[in-house]
């Protein structure tokens, strides 16, 4: 179902194949050979489409490998917006982030060793995963900003505070994602590196309990 609620139709059905078909392409040359090695050419040989066809789907060589960028992105703002009533902002990301070490979840670096040894060795990839880390930041900012000044005629950019606090708790985030990382390159297992990850996260929320507790909490 698309986000209308309707089926996609054929075109956007063949699209999405497609699409699916140059990540993986992608993915398993890059994993192979190494990013910097792999070009845009071979990526389309793999698939069985034209170059121009590759970059019309990802105009950034790096985001063949994060085809999770939006969601990447997205997730902590997200988080934000659907916060419960009565919960802060802090709490939603708090839950958010223990739930997504619970599951694995791949945008915190549950993407096996390859994925992270890849990343590791090519520095437009690190670029790349840190550029998306500041995105994801400042998204987060304006929708702090949003929750905590409602504008009714429209957003009406962001506030100091707000940058702020996005910050601290963005680099929650940060932190968790960089150790998932670290203990992958080293060869742990996920469950492991999730049972070790987890309370260190929550610890870290707690900490900034005092300063953001109270910040951001939705209206019942």
């Amino acid at each position: 179902m698309t986000d209308t609620g309707t089926a996609p139709n054929l075109r956007e059905l063949n699209k999405r194949r497609t699409r699916e078909a140059i990540s993986h392409a992608a993915t398993r040359l890059f994993i192979e050979r190494g990013f910097d090695r792999t070009t845009i050419a071979e990526v389309a040989a793999a698939a069985g489409v034209a170059k121009m066809t590759v970059t019309n789907h990802f105009p950034r060589k790096e985001d063949l490998f994060f085809d999770l960028h939006e969601e990447i992105v997205d997730r902590l703002p997200h988080a934000v917006a659907q916060r419960a009533p009565g919960e802060s902002a802090l709490a939603a990301l708090r839950r958010d982030c223990l739930a997504g070490l619970d599951r694995r979840d791949p945008r915190l670096g549950f993407s096996g060793p390859d994925f992270a040894r890849t990343i590791a060795e090519s520095p437009g990839l690190g670029a790349r995963l840190r550029e998306l880390n500041e995105q994801s930041e400042a998204a987060l900012a304006e929708a702090l900003a949003e929750a905590v000044h409602p504008a009714p005629d429209g957003p009406r950019g962001v506030d100091f505070e707000s940058r702020v606090a996005a910050a601290l708790l963005a680099a929650v985030d940060r932190a968790v994602l960089s150790e998932v990382f670290r203990r992958t390159l080293a060869g742990e297992e996920q469950g492991a590196i999730a049972d070790a990850v987890r309370p260190s996260a929550a610890r870290a929320f707690d900490r900034l309990e005092g300063a953001l507790g109270s910040y951001a909490v939705r209206e019942g």
